[in-house]
């Protein structure tokens, strides 16, 4: 089960990705009045999460980029936690979902990640052992899995880019960004009645 949902965990993905695109533009939101404060919070709270979420993102591509396969890298946002590319895609995850302004659909997102992401996260904890060994033990052994701890963060003074996959991994963490545009061109077209809406979320 777990080799199944590595494998296909990016294919997973999408689908996942597209059933809750559906959701939204076909459902109304119940929140909107019976609680009409909620949804601009959760804006607001969406919005702060998907802006550290790009910038964590662009940080932890600033450091990876290029070395993904050729050196273990344990400086930067990976000195404060091993996992932080997942760490702030899971905040970019439950950004795009408050963003929706459904706590329903900011819930799927937060069940969605709990159920794909350890078994990745396991998946190449093994692999990196297998190919550091001691090296990268140590380095477990010294660093949190995934909340990162501030206190351990290191930088060098210089760093070299591979500039080509750098740009590669900026168009990655954008998509958030991209996805709270997506949601809320969807909400104009449906306010103007160019969709129609089947069921109602809270």
């Amino acid at each position: 089960m777990m080799g199944l949902i590595e494998r296909y965990r990016t294919k997973l993905s999408q689908a996942l990705a597209v059933i809750f695109i559906l959701v939204f533009a076909f459902s109304n939101n119940a929140l909107e009045w019976t609680y009409p404060a909620i949804p601009g919070v959760m804006m607001l709270a969406g919005c702060t999460l998907v802006g550290i979420a790009t910038v964590g993102r662009l940080w932890c591509a600033l450091y990876i980029a290029g070395y993904k396969t050729d050196k273990l890298i344990t400086s930067g946002p990976y000195s404060m936690c091993r996992n932080p590319l997942y760490f702030f895609s899971l905040l970019g995850g439950i950004g795009v979902g408050l963003c929706t302004e459904y706590l329903t659909l900011a819930a799927v997102i937060i069940v969605a990640f709990i159920g794909i992401y350890p078994v990745t996260i396991k998946r190449e904890e093994e692999r990196l052992l297998s190919i550091y060994g001691d090296e990268y033990r140590a380095y477990m052994e010294s660093v949190p899995r995934f909340i990162p701890n501030p206190r351990l963060l290191r930088e060098p003074g210089q760093y070299v880019v591979n500039a080509k996959i750098f740009r590669r991994e900026v168009c990655d963490a954008l998509c958030f960004a991209a996805a709270v545009g997506l949601f809320e061109m969807i909400e104009q077209f449906d306010e103007i009645g160019l969709i129609k809406t089947y069921f109602t979320l809270f």
